[in-house]
């Protein structure tokens, strides 16, 4: 049973170490999802705030954008799932978002955003 541990532990640092991974980690196919989380983040950030601060033109704007860097994840080769993973999250928020003003204008017609 430990040397099964062992041989797994072994298994992951050699996968860990390897060129390949390596590769992916120094990549713009890594980094640049990464930096991008700050979008889906802060929008899931907004959904606690009020909603008569929300933007419709930039919300629409970040629907469409998170659109386009969908396709355009599973489009590139190879595959870039985290990308992918980033703009669902960002889309989902937005569309809350619009969700969210949609509602609040129904029911306050007197004081619409």
């Amino acid at each position: 049973m430990a040397s099964n541990k062992i041989s797994l532990f072994q298994k992951i640092v050699s996968t860990v170490k390897s060129r390949e991974t390596l590769n992916y980690f120094m990549s713009t196919h890594f980094w640049g999802p990464v930096a991008n989380w700050g979008l889906p983040l802060a929008a899931l950030a907004d959904l606690k705030k009020d909603v008569s601060i929300i933007s419709p033109k930039m919300t629409f704007a970040m629907c469409i954008y998170s659109l386009l860097f969908m396709r355009f994840a599973i489009m590139v080769k190879p595959i870039n799932p985290l990308l992918f993973a980033c703009h669902f999250t960002n889309e989902c928020a937005q569309l809350t978002q619009g969700g969210r003003l949609i509602h609040y204008n129904l029911t306050h017609k007197e004081n619409p955003v």
